[in-house]
């Protein structure tokens, strides 16, 4: 891979000319069915902006203020105060939703379900949240959360949220090493995880992991242990500490700490595989408000959706499009807790079916190994529930996008294919599926509000058809604010290459003739194979489309005849 740019723009070379226009009927339902959301978004950035913020978020102090940027750095209502627990939970309850399912919980081992009402929510999270107020955590502090994904989880950064305290998820395959370097970054005194975890039919031992991820992150004080499986785990008197006893006589009540709309509700580390994770720091209000307009926007929520977002909460998806923006919206959603292919591979449509899921959202990599399995897992189950699909994590190729919309979604449900980041919180690029026309493997426009562009190695616009650095261009309300601990880090990673007005999102991109932008993956992985700049993504699109492979990946090798 090249690092001395010989040529300014990435060469796009595929091209992709089917279009799915909404069809009359969603579009006639849809939540968003005008394209005036853009024109306004455009004409007054910051009061479209405020007007969400008033019907979003439910404050304890309004705010007079929206955005400020002194460059590089934006604040977003700064002045207003909020709790982000209380928006979720106690809003809900008091608009008359307390009897509404939040979660369908799914365990991996057969059978096990649980469903939790708003206000069986809202009772587990203030009993949670006062004793963690007992072990003396409170406003300020960090609390690291290390759990599969089991409903005690969102419970424990809500909970979290209520009381003041910033959360740092881990997710619960990570190692006992990973664990320990991020709670060594944030100083985290209070670890909240669990006995073991299920995972293809096997036990992960999180406990025993987190044990030993303590002998190098000496902050950590006191262990809350959720009993999941039951087992026997190794135990320090004294430092330990069972959920349930935790909580056992713990009241009900638990007033919401007021929140500055810019203290800080977690902390969430990007991957670290070639240098230390980042920690990115993500605030209040503009994150709030942020990851639920754009749920009930781009997914299309009405007040009985089922809503499904696949991933794992340990990932910013999990953050904000399972936890915050979902329960902010008051929506149900389906929780579930083990592997897609547990104990076979129609595990998910049985789940889309038991709950007739509405809205479904997971990443293109478990696609193209649903492709790879065929078709007749998702024929043995009614998915006929389903009216949206949606694609996170990385770019998809073409035809693994079209197998979805057939195969999933009856060829009736839009697939939107969102671009976004840990760094930015919620979606910045992405269809709105009741007013956009569709192209199997773009991700489409801007977000209405959001300022997008695409610039050559020199920082000019390559303008439409040309391909190179995603850049934005102006800031959004779920920016991360800052890397913990470390300032420079990030004016220097997302702002040092074009300027400070200018967040480079480390990803390439193109635009076709019609200003839709195709993602190419990250901007390191761009080989220069005889003068021609070429993105691995889309070679390795080239050959997933044939039937053939389900698979690829593409890394370039030295050539001393045409280059490196």
């Amino acid at each position: 891979m090249e690092t001395e740019h010989a040529h300014a723009a990435i060469e796009a070379l595929l091209e992709e000319r089917r279009t799915f226009p909404p069809t009359e009927e969603f579009r006639a339902g849809a939540v968003i069915s005008d394209e005036e959301v853009y024109r306004r978004a455009e004409e007054d950035f910051e009061g479209f902006w405020a007007e969400l913020a008033g019907e979003f978020i439910g404050w304890f102090k309004q705010p007079k203020k929206t955005m400020d940027w002194k460059q590089p750095h934006a604040t977003w209502f700064a002045d207003g105060e909020l709790n982000v627990a209380w928006n979720c939970l106690d809003k809900q309850v008091e608009a008359g939703r307390g009897g509404k399912i939040a979660y369908h919980w799914v365990g991996e081992p057969e059978g096990e379900t649980r469903d939790l009402t708003y206000d069986q929510l809202l009772r587990e999270v203030s009993r949670l949240a006062n004793g963690l107020r007992s072990l003396g955590v409170g406003k300020g502090d960090r609390v690291g959360i290390y759990m599969g994904m089991v409903p005690e989880l969102p419970v424990a950064m809500l909970a979290c949220a209520r009381i003041g305290a910033a959360h740092v998820v881990v997710f619960g395959g990570f190692s006992a090493e990973s664990l320990a370097e991020r709670m060594r970054d944030t100083g985290a005194r209070v670890l909240i995880t669990q006995d073991e975890g299920w995972r293809k039919g096997s036990k992960v031992p999180l406990k025993r992991n987190a044990d030993d991820a303590a002998e190098e992150a000496p902050d950590l004080e006191r262990f809350v242990v959720l009993r999941r499986t039951g087992d026997d785990v190794p135990w320090i008197e004294g430092r330990d500490v069972w959920w349930d006893d935790l909580v056992d006589g713990q009241s009900e009540d638990c007033e919401a700490e007021r929140m500055n709309a810019e203290d800080v509700l977690f902390l969430l580390h990007t991957s670290g595989t070639t240098a230390k994770p980042k920690g990115a720091q993500h605030t209040t209000a503009g994150y709030l408000l942020h990851v639920s307009v754009t749920h009930r926007w781009i997914f299309d929520i009405h007040e009985d959706t089922v809503w499904w977002c696949a991933a794992d909460v340990g990932w910013i998806t999990g953050h904000s499009y399972i936890v915050y923006g979902p329960l902010n919206n008051g929506t149900t959603s389906v929780l579930y807790e083990g592997d897609p292919a547990y104990p076979d591979w129609d595990r998910h449509w049985e789940i889309v079916e038991r709950y007739r899921v509405n809205s479904y959202y997971t990443a293109p990599t478990l696609i193209r190994s649903f492709v790879k399995m065929g078709p007749e897992y998702p024929a043995r189950h009614d998915l006929s529930s389903l009216r949206l699909l949606g694609t996170v994590g990385e770019p998809i190729n073409p035809e693994a996008w079209v197998w979805y919309w057939k195969y999933i979604g009856g060829e009736r449900c839009p697939v939107v294919d969102t671009w976004w980041q840990t760094e930015t919180g919620a979606i910045l690029i992405t269809p709105l599926p009741g007013i956009t026309p569709l192209k199997p493997g773009s991700a489409t426009l801007p977000f209405p509000g959001i300022l997008a562009d695409v610039l050559d190695e020199h920082g000019h616009s390559v303008g439409l058809g040309g391909g190179g650095y995603l850049v934005l261009k102006r800031p959004w309300p779920s920016i991360a604010r800052t890397i913990w601990g470390d300032p420079d880090r990030y004016v220097q990673t997302y702002f040092g290459k074009f300027g400070p007005e200018t967040y480079v999102a480390g990803d390439g991109a193109k635009r076709d003739e019609d200003a839709y932008y195709w993602l190419l993956g990250r901007i390191d992985d761009v080989m220069n194979v005889a003068g021609h700049r070429l993105s691995t993504f889309e070679i390795e699109s080239a050959l997933v489309d044939n039937e053939k492979v389900a698979e690829s990946a593409v890394v370039s090798k030295p050539d001393d005849l045409v280059g490196l």
